[in-house]
């Protein structure tokens, strides 16, 4: 039976780990271990650890690299067949991980595989972080199976089915390690906020597919290191996503979903502006500034795009034409359009 690394990054995340680790602990899975990575906290989250669950095993990161960072040094660390990258914020069900691994070994070719993701608070709904397997539009807005900007649909069993996806969601994701570090990991400038999906792209252009496995079931708090309203966090997701097709897409593409994509991204600040919001309009304006300077700094390079790969979960529409002018609200009402 292959081994499997439970690994949650922590920063001063002492609450939720009080909350939670004792639902990782209880996963009924034969052969697992889990390792808290700590991404330099402050509280006494560690102390906590040591005294209260002995069984996991933890690493200590002089500083706080962020997600993709914090994951990459863990991940390098730690030795096993398969890593879990799972927040402090999720509880998961006992019998959550053997029907990932079972189908992740039924097939050579999935690198990644993400559950079915509820809301904590409400649990038959839908969680914005991956929902029921991340899809992405032609312009890099990312939605999901059961999620769409912040629409979440309630679970009534309309995505039951194992499926391929674009993304799996960092928040539970199962990866193989060859395959984590054949892609390279996680994309380090990226710091926090779709590196994910970033790491998805890079696995589906190496010839690999990702999953969603809706018999693992597991919920997420959410928004337990940046709220919503955050504006750091807006300046990350902007500035990721630019970032992330600037590296994928091919120049041809680029010559024509960028402009469409600026011109969109200066609706939403505008939008953010005239609704008082002057400090999400500048989060948004930032997020371009470091982009550009990115790309004329030669910090940002681009990838060799492989033209014959067909990407799976990518949608060849407008999500923003289809939610906010033809009023489709959920997955399926976008795919059947």
């Amino acid at each position: 039976m292959k081994e499997v690394a439970i690994i949650i990054l922590n920063w001063n995340g002492k609450t939720y780990l009080e909350k939670f680790l004792p639902f990782v602990l209880a996963t009924t899975y034969k052969n697992f271990r889990v390792v808290l990575a700590d991404n330099a906290s402050s509280d006494d989250s560690i102390q906590f650890v040591k005294e209260k669950f002995p069984a996991v095993e933890i690493i200590i990161n002089a500083k706080n690299d962020g997600f993709a960072g914090g994951y990459n040094w863990a991940c390098g660390i730690i030795k096993s067949d398969y890593y879990v990258l799972l927040n402090s914020d999720v509880e998961v069900e006992p019998g959550w991980l053997q029907p990932i691994i079972e189908l992740m070994e039924e097939n050579e070719n999935i690198a990644a595989c993400q559950p079915k993701i509820l809301q904590y608070a409400a649990r038959y709904t839908f969680e914005y972080a991956g929902a029921c397997g991340g899809w992405i539009d032609q312009f890099g807005y990312p939605f999901a199976r059961g999620r769409v900007f912040h629409d979440c649909e309630t679970d009534k069993g309309q995505y039951e089915n194992a499926q391929k996806c674009f993304w799996a969601t960092g928040a539970a994701m199962v990866i193989k390690a060859k395959a984590y570090h054949e892609a390279g990991g996680l994309d380090e400038s990226f710091f926090a906020h779709q590196e994910e999906i970033d790491l998805c792209w890079t696995l589906q252009e190496l010839g690999y597919e990702v999953w969603v496995q809706p018999k693992s079931i597991v919920y997420h708090v959410g928004g337990g290191t940046l709220p919503k309203a955050s504006v750091y966090k807006t300046y990350l997701n902007f500035r990721n996503n630019l970032t992330m097709l600037y590296k994928h897409l091919s120049v041809g593409n680029l010559l024509w979903v960028m402009p469409i994509r600026f011109a969109l991204d200066a609706v939403a600040a505008y939008r953010e502006l005239f609704k008082g919001n002057g400090s999400q309009f500048l989060a948004i304006a930032k997020a371009h500034f470091t982009f550009f300077k990115w790309v004329f700094t030669k910090k940002l390079r681009k990838k060799r795009v492989n033209s014959s790969i067909k990407l799976t979960g990518f949608y060849y529409g407008s999500l923003v034409l289809d939610y906010f002018v033809r009023g489709k609200k959920t997955f399926n009402q976008i795919l059947n359009s």
